[in-house]
């Protein structure tokens, strides 16, 4: 007797799957669509450091990155990056249109990242999430804004303005709180909120990463039994929030207005430490009405041996306990969140410069060696 495919068991559970890369080759190669019509994969995510090692390696966007350079070949490669990019996620958007029908525009999103540059600038956030919704044109464009300050006053405005909006680079309870407080005040103020949809990528393993180098520097036995499990401990508690917001009687009001819940999405849910299950943060993090972004090894690591149990509302108490004992060790779980979304950003802007100046290069080499075949 065939075992069901344990993908497809996580979206009967209620949690839909997104894809944490793209590349040019997946989509024109059928893969992509195959993802999304056999495993059940209901939406795809990208960043700057997807991109960057997707165009990067090998010829798959030449003869592409050509056509632009005939066109104009003092192309800036900020705006090479983004007509290749753009063209990518149009593509895949229009692989993902039926899911957008079939759920009633409830799934089935592309995620473009407005430039990392921007991460602390409200204004220029907002006028580029405008600019990339416009050039996109698709219903089911989600664009990406950080968690930041600046950012979250920029996604107010743009889901009052019915732009729907990933909200990501979150590591604390804190940042989900301020995430979740201007979707509401967005929704507030919009004309026709059943029509905007917006998720809240918090991200996992980045957080183990950290905690446990801070655990194993203390060495004791207390703070070895802590590692591996915060970042699913902080995330318990996240969904334990999502849950008094939404379903409880504050968004009674926007419910009746036809809003949409803002789903969180389990972001950098590979698996860093070999040491660990490489399906762990897929596994422990399980329940309705959540998103899980899988990197591709990490999605065939679970459809070969995933597990599903609706883990997220088991053990809430245990997390709470487990970030208590992380305090009572005189670790702030604080100061290690604002620094990964600091360090999120740096990384971010360091695969943008390193994905311009790749194009720089790419771009030099094919007009020489075209050039050179005309002659």
């Amino acid at each position: 007797m065939k075992t069901m495919n344990p993908l497809k068991q996580l979206r009967d559970s209620g949690q839909s799957i997104w894809l944490d890369y793209i590349s040019r080759d997946l989509i024109t190669s059928g893969e992509f669509k195959r993802l999304v019509e056999e495993d059940g994969v209901h939406g795809v995510t990208s960043n700057p450091t997807i991109f960057e090692k997707a165009i990067s390696a090998g010829d798959d966007y030449d003869d592409a990155l050509y056509s632009l350079l005939a066109e104009d070949t003092n192309s800036d490669t900020q705006d090479l990056f983004e007509k290749l990019e753009i063209e990518d996620l149009q593509m895949a958007a229009d692989i993902l249109r039926p899911v957008y029908e079939q759920t009633g525009g409830a799934d089935g999103f592309v995620s473009i990242e407005v430039s990392p540059q921007l991460a602390y600038d409200t204004v220029g956030s907002i006028a580029e999430a405008q600019r990339l919704w416009r050039d996109m044109n698709r219903p089911n464009l989600m664009v990406k804004i950080p968690g930041t300050p600046q950012g979250v006053q920029a996604v107010e405005v743009l889901i009052a303005e019915g732009i729907n909006i990933n909200i990501t680079l979150m590591f604390s309870l804190d940042h989900y709180e301020a995430v979740t407080q201007a979707y509401l005040r967005g929704l507030k103020k919009s004309a026709e909120p059943y029509k905007v949809s917006s998720v809240a990528s918090f991200f996992v393993s980045r957080v183990d990463t950290e905690v446990d180098r801070a655990l194993e520097a203390i060495g004791t036995p207390e703070a070895f039994s802590l590692r591996g499990k915060i970042a699913i401990a902080n995330a318990k508690i996240v969904y334990q929030r999502f849950l008094e917001i939404f379903t409880g009687a504050t968004f009674e009001e926007f419910r009746r207005r036809g809003a949409r819940l803002q789903r969180p999405l389990w972001a950098s849910t590979g698996t860093k430490n070999p040491a660990f299950s490489d399906v762990l943060y897929i596994e422990e993090l399980i329940g309705p009405n959540t998103i899980n972004t899988m990197p591709p090894a990490t999605l065939k690591a679970f459809q070969d041996h995933g597990q599903v149990q609706p883990t997220l509302e088991m053990g809430v108490h245990d997390a709470e306990q487990e970030l208590y004992n992380l305090a009572d060790l005189g670790i702030s779980l604080d100061t290690i969140t604002e620094k990964l979304q600091a360090d999120g950003i740096k990384a971010f802007k360091h695969s943008l410069y390193e994905l311009q100046a790749s194009l720089k290069e790419k771009s030099a080499d094919l007009l020489d060696n075209r050039m050179k075949r005309s002659a």
